[in-house]
């Protein structure tokens, strides 16, 4: 065994450890680059750069935001943030698990760790969106409890530009049709 696939087999047998960060950490930068290259695959890089530029660090700073990593063996597999969308609701940004470590329950751990936090931080619901290009995203999100809003993110002929969710943070989902 080379001493790289020891180091691949070491995280992923390690446990998974979530860490609260703030936006500036250099932890977050493996999520960052990793969105970057998902959404440039996925929309194309203009696509990209506009969506991981729309909101400044301080939008997910505490108290009204956060966020959250989850790291196996000291390093970032999977994370998200959260801001503030209105007095009750937080808004999910940045939602990432590593390409190499999916399909193992860290994207289901993120999301619950962002739940929580956003819980802490006095919200009731959460609100987020996805693309039309991250079908996996929007099945996970609905077995998650979310609910699909039935109006927002439609265009005129009735085809998806996006899929907008919501979920009460106490537990069921949330009824959405809008902002």
């Amino acid at each position: 065994m080379t001493v790289r696939e020891a180091e691949r087999t070491a995280v992923r047998d390690a446990e998974p450890v979530e860490r609260s960060v703030a936006m500036g950490d250099p932890a977050v930068r493996p999520m960052l680059d990793g969105l970057a290259e998902e959404y440039t695959r996925r929309y194309g890089a203009e696509a990209a750069e506009r969506e991981l530029a729309a909101y400044p660090d301080a939008d997910f700073a505490a108290p009204h935001g956060g966020v959250v990593l989850i790291e196996l063996g000291g390093r970032p597999v999977a994370g998200g943030a959260f801001r503030r969308l209105d007095g009750a609701t937080a808004e999910f940004k940045r939602i990432w698990t590593d390409a190499a470590h999916r399909r193992r329950g860290l994207g289901r751990r993120a999301m619950a760790a962002l739940e929580a936090a956003a819980a802490r931080s006095g919200y009731r619901r959460a609100y987020l969106t996805t693309g039309p290009e991250q079908p996996e995203a929007v099945a996970l999100y609905t077995r998650l409890g979310y609910a699909l809003s039935s109006a927002e993110g439609l265009d005129e002929r009735g085809g998806r530009r996006y899929y907008a969710f919501s979920k009460e943070l106490g537990g069921g989902a949330a009824s959405y049709d809008g902002r």
